[in-house]
């Protein structure tokens, strides 16, 4: 192994609405690992995956995850430092900081993997990254 292998550095994954996104580790075709820097007052979009697996634990700050069970039914939860979620493929989820947030996040390596659902909600929100088809979805 190389030690870029061993020790990889942070790449930025590009400027996101609700704050940064850097992609810390990638272990081809196994996990992903990211550190998300959400801004006090951002949120995600309210979206599931096609095949994305995810998992964080909140770093710092206090953060508002809304989420469906799987009965239509929108529910809020707020998390603090230590807490955990896990949000498997198809499960409806937003977050959002209520104040400056830090998660680091493991989940399978599927890029670009959403689908925006504001509207099921009666919800409008047209900023952030849109919808993409699973035939979009790129595994590292």
């Amino acid at each position: 192994m190389i030690e870029d292998e061993i020790f990889p550095s942070g790449q930025d994954l590009g400027p996101r609405n609700w704050g940064r996104e850097e992609l810390l580790v990638l272990v081809s075709g196994k996990f992903s690992m990211k550190r998300l820097t959400l801004r006090a007052g951002q949120r995600g979009g309210l979206q599931f995956h096609h095949l994305k697996d995810e998992a964080a634990v909140v770093v710092s700050g206090e953060l508002l995850v809304r989420f469906d069970s799987g009965d239509g039914v929108l529910r809020e939860r707020i998390l603090f430092p230590g807490d955990c979620l896990h949000f498997p493929p198809g499960l409806i989820h937003q977050e959002e900081a209520i104040t400056d947030c830090v998660l680091i996040e493991a989940s399978t390596p599927h890029f670009n993997d959403r689908v925006r659902v504001e509207g099921a909600y009666g919800l409008v929100d047209t900023s952030g990254l849109p919808s993409t088809s699973r035939a979009e979805v790129v595994e590292r």
